[in-house]
């Protein structure tokens, strides 16, 4: 397990979003309070927000709504594409039920009303943490599983190569692990005999620019 991923089992990340500097200070200084969270990024904006969650992927985000460039309701619906399992908490100075409400509907799990004390702040995080760490439980579990069918596959490439078959269920597990850009090259070179076998040059070339980057000692990306 990475370092990233071991974090984000011992701890909570956060990320927060609101255009007052003095805001983004004091309820990351009220965060350092409780134990077992680390704020990860900091926006000033919707679209920064969106931006430094893709790139650091945090557990949960502290949310304003009045923000310039993007809203933080937009930005709520945006972030949650991207990371379906982020838990989002709405902090504002708005009191009406439709911005209640709209963030609700947009994924907010929660909302704090501004200004709000660092005990507050931690009832809300203690409510929605079990919803974050069932999320946490189920990414552990569909990273077992993966690795335990990329081994698998690995396997059947091995037999296959051996064998040199080149039969449609050898070409399906070759191309499934040309899928990864961190592919033993062996598979590369013999789902290429298979595409020249079949003659399928449009594949082949494709996957010659990829061979050509291995001897070049440039990352690989996906096969197409």
């Amino acid at each position: 397990m990475s370092k990233t991923k071991e974090q984000s089992v011992t701890s909570l990340r956060v990320l927060i979003a609101d255009d007052t500097q003095q805001t983004r200070r004091s309820t990351r200084l009220m965060l350092t309070l409780i134990p077992g969270v680390e704020v990860v990024a900091m926006a000033q904006n919707g679209r920064e927000a969106v931006e430094l969650a893709h790139k650091y992927r945090p557990d949960v985000a502290l949310m304003d709504v009045n923000m310039p460039e993007l809203d933080g309701i937009t930005a709520i619906k945006a972030m949650r594409q991207i990371l379906p399992d982020l838990v989002c908490l709405v902090i504002s100075a708005e009191r009406d039920n439709r911005t209640l409400r709209a963030a609700m509907v947009a994924g907010a799990q929660d909302y704090l009303i501004k200004p709000f004390t660092t005990e507050e702040l931690q009832d809300a995080i203690q409510r929605v943490r079990p919803k974050i760490r069932t999320g946490q439980n189920q990414l552990i579990e569909t990273e077992k599983i993966r690795h335990q069918r990329d081994a698998y596959l690995k396997q059947l490439a091995d037999e296959y190569a051996k064998a040199r078959r080149t039969d449609d269920k050898a070409l399906h597990v070759f191309e499934e692990l040309a899928g990864d850009p961190q592919c033993d090259p062996r598979w590369l070179m013999h789902l290429a005999t298979i595409y020249l076998m079949r003659r399928e040059w449009g594949k082949l070339k494709l996957l010659s620019e990829r061979l050509e980057k291995v001897d070049k000692g440039q990352p690989l990306d996906r096969v197409q």
